[in-house]
């Protein structure tokens, strides 16, 4: 290392300052971290390579070094995506133990009122298990190109809902429990970044206070731990028999 020969082991060393040659032969440079964020448009996939030739979202990210999406965003959503190379940061995020918030704006079918909130934040059972969003509010009705109406009656909702899980399609399927199908999805928060002003397919780099927050975030266990399965599954599903008037089973 740096020219001189090390045999003990445990020996640190800084890949970004210093030099280390296994047989003569320098090893390469580590790669800097890079941490974006995409305003992921409608119709672009999370993965590396799509077999059914669909746009995937690192054709959007241009600059130094390749970054990977951490997590995923349905095809046919929108909104917040973070991207890195940072492979020990994006397994903590991603872990359920630090119960990272993720707040979706959903344009769901049919009327949502505030007096309905309470159903919305008992909970469900869906198929792999109870589902509960920390937090669920009304935020006004769908864009017009998304309204269904009967007569001068709006029947599109949009819902400001936030999981902590990231399960598979999780705030469809906890609609669609409720009896509201959603028309349009948009992730507006990851964490502590949020979308802000940030257009449709554009990327920034995070500032470093973000990063720090980030890691802050995958550092502090959160509070909203899922419960296990079984006695929550009973629980959730007394609780839906007294607030589900719309013959719907969990």
């Amino acid at each position: 290392m740096n020219g001189a020969v090390v045999r003990e082991l445990g020996t640190l060393a800084d890949p970004l300052t210093d030099v280390i040659a296994v047989d003569g032969q320098p090893l390469p440079s580590a790669e800097p971290k890079r941490y974006v964020v995409l305003h992921k448009p409608r119709g672009y996939v999370t993965t590396r390579h799509d077999p059914r030739g669909r746009p995937i979202v690192t054709d959007l990210v241009h600059g130094r070094g390749r970054v990977y999406p951490v997590g995923r965003l349905d095809a046919d959503a929108e909104g917040v995506l973070l991207l890195t190379n940072d492979g020990e940061l994006t397994h903590r995020l991603l872990h359920p133990r630090y119960a990272l918030p993720r707040v979706y704006e959903a344009d769901v079918a049919g009327r949502v009122t505030r007096a309905d909130l309470p159903r919305w934040r008992a909970g469900v059972v869906l198929d792999d298990g109870p589902a509960k969003p920390i937090a669920v509010d009304v935020v006004g009705d769908g864009p017009s190109g998304a309204r269904h109406r009967r007569g001068d009656v709006a029947e599109t909702t949009r819902l400001r809902l936030t999981f902590t899980e990231g399960r598979k399609h999780e705030v469809k399927r906890y609609c669609d429990a409720l009896g509201h199908r959603v028309l349009a999805l948009r992730r507006v928060a990851f964490g502590p970044i949020e979308l802000g002003d940030l257009p449709i397919g554009a990327v920034r780099d995070l500032v470093p206070r973000e990063v720090s927050a980030l890691r802050a975030a995958a550092t502090s266990a959160g509070t909203a731990r899922r419960q296990p399965a079984a006695p929550r599954r009973r629980r959730l599903g007394r609780e839906m028999k007294h607030t589900t008037g719309d013959g719907q089973s969990s």
